[in-house]
């Protein structure tokens, strides 16, 4: 899982390369939120030159490092809201309620 050079300040949140929704999902759901704070804090100042870098190459034909940047990105979405608004790694009063999502625009 290799990232380009000006991104390694991730290398320690590898962990969070996950390709699909359920993978990112269920990392939040076994993950604390110090843990999540850890990444968000790391990953957040990073977007905007990971979306620049990232939109360099086709979706469909992405580098190894670029996909590795991508899938971090991806799990910095999902833990946006646990971190910046319930502080808790469940969504507040959803019960057993949950969504699968079928489809991934690249795994």
């Amino acid at each position: 899982m290799p990232l380009p050079s000006e991104f390694s300040a991730l290398e320690p949140f590898l962990a969070w390369e996950l390709a699909t929704e359920p993978e990112r999902y269920a990392k939040r759901l076994a993950s604390s939120m110090d843990e999540m704070q850890a990444f968000y804090d790391t990953a957040f100042p990073l977007l905007e030159d990971a979306i620049t870098y990232c939109d360099k190459f086709p979706l469909d034909d992405l580098s190894d490092e670029a996909r590795t940047l991508m899938h971090l990105m991806q799990s910095l979405v999902m833990v946006s809201f646990p971190v910046e608004v319930w502080k808790q790694p469940r969504v507040p009063d959803s019960g057993a309620a949950y969504l699968d999502v079928i489809v991934e625009p690249v795994v």
